[in-house]
């Protein structure tokens, strides 16, 4: 016997299978129906020994104490955190930055994923004023946002600016003279380094940003899932920013720990009473795991040292490596770019006049057992044409050498099969 729900504009749009709903999906499925597929499009950090050493060593102290680990398992936190965290991270960033934080600027969340949905839900969609929006400066910009808003079209975004830097690379810019701050506008937003390009914007153009928010009375949001000053995924220089209307974000996932699903929420009181809030409304109290492994790192610094001495240059050779793989595997003739290596563990591929979208040639990736994630769901927030946005696609080289390897070989096959159609 069948029974047919009823669902809400909220449960109707949530559950659409678009971006990333279906990048999770087709994520969960390769990972438990086909063991040779080459994991190309997902997010998952890569497994760093020297990194996962320091995580065991921090796991094994815990269980040594019955007393803290009863009280990390067996306790709620309250709904921003725990204070021996919030408390060593505020302090730790105010020595590193010259900030001036308190642990009531600090609020951690399950995941920075639900950071978000908290944020753009708080600050735009239907209010007392109109409709609200936030604004995407510059896109690509990050999948998870997409499907956020609980209301629908909660984005504005404004493309970047192409510049080539080379025959076979590419940076985006900001357009500022197209940029356009309107009175439905609530927030601006970026991610830096940005997911899916690894573009790095400059602080020149983050100081600008900055200035244009605060202009306008409208916060500036800022993820720095993958930046400074941890995990430090960045190999360009970047300085982060902070005033009373940015609203930071961190996360634990791209040190090695998304299984812990720790975010982290860094802005003006009145943002962070918000965020706590909701996370008592939702979730009561957040995990307590993550917070309990790093906070030791946190407090006596040892969390910068990670980043800055083996995450970063463990990456940036990974990225070396990988570009060097695309040399080997395409021909000079093929006309392929790739944004340039600026941050993150991605290589963003643009194939201009690919005579087939990237959705088709992800579709074929599949079949021979390479998964990426197609371009055009990194381009949302407008209605206007823009073929650019069927030309790109993203691959992780945070997988085994091995993997990554074959996966551009395989990847160089398929493009220049499609431009001889």
């Amino acid at each position: 016997m069948s029974f047919d729900f009823s669902f809400s504009k909220f449960g109707e749009k949530i559950g659409r299978d678009g971006g990333i709903v279906k990048l999770m999906k087709d994520l969960g499925e390769a990972l438990t129906e086909n063991q040779e597929m080459r994991m190309m499009g997902g997010g998952n950090p890569a497994a760093i020994p020297e990194v996962q050493s320091i995580w065991r060593k921090q796991i094994q102290s815990i269980l040594s104490e019955p007393e803290h680990l009863n009280t990390i398992l067996g306790d709620y936190d309250g709904p921003s955190g725990n204070p021996i965290f919030l408390n060593a991270l505020a302090e730790s960033l105010n020595e590193k930055y010259g900030w001036k934080l308190t642990s009531k600027n600090i609020s951690i969340t399950s995941g920075a994923q639900t950071a978000f949905f908290f944020l753009f839900n708080i600050l735009a969609g239907e209010s007392s004023e109109g409709p609200k929006k936030i604004l995407l400066p510059i896109t690509p910009e990050y999948i998870g946002y997409a499907n956020q808003g609980i209301h629908d079209d909660l984005f504005i975004s404004n493309p970047g600016l192409i510049e080539e830097t080379g025959d076979k690379s590419f940076k985006y810019k900001v357009d500022f003279d197209n940029l356009k701050i309107t009175e439905e506008i609530a927030a601006i937003c970026v991610s830096r380094p940005t997911n899916p390009s690894g573009n790095v914007l400059t602080d020149d153009e983050v100081n600008k940003l900055s200035s244009i928010a605060k202009s306008h009375g409208i916060p500036f949001i800022i993820d720095n899932a993958y930046g400074n000053p941890f995990p430090g995924a960045i190999y360009t220089s970047a300085n982060p920013i902070y005033d009373d209307h940015v609203i930071l974000t961190l996360s634990l996932s791209k040190l090695g720990l998304p299984g812990t699903r720790t975010g982290i929420v860094i802005g003006h009181e009145k943002i962070i009473e918000k965020i706590s809030a909701a996370n008592a409304v939702i979730g009561l109290a957040n995990n307590n795991i993550g917070q309990a492994i790093t906070a030791p790192l946190i407090k006596n610094r040892e969390i910068f040292r990670i980043s800055e001495g083996t995450i970063r240059p463990y990456y940036f050779e990974k990225m070396q490596r990988a570009r060097e793989y695309v040399r080997d595997s395409f021909s000079e003739s093929t006309p392929y770019k790739i944004h340039d290596g600026e941050g993150a563990f991605f290589l963003w591929f643009w194939f201009p006049n690919l005579p087939i979208t990237s959705t088709e040639l992800y579709e074929r990736l599949k079949k021979k057992n390479v998964l990426v994630v197609p371009g055009e769901y990194f381009f949302y927030g407008t209605n206007e044409e823009w073929e650019h946005t069927r030309q790109c696609i993203r691959i992780t080289f945070s997988q085994p050498d091995n993997v990554i390897k074959q996966g551009i070989k395989i990847l160089a096959e398929e493009v220049e099969k499609a431009y001889q159609l």
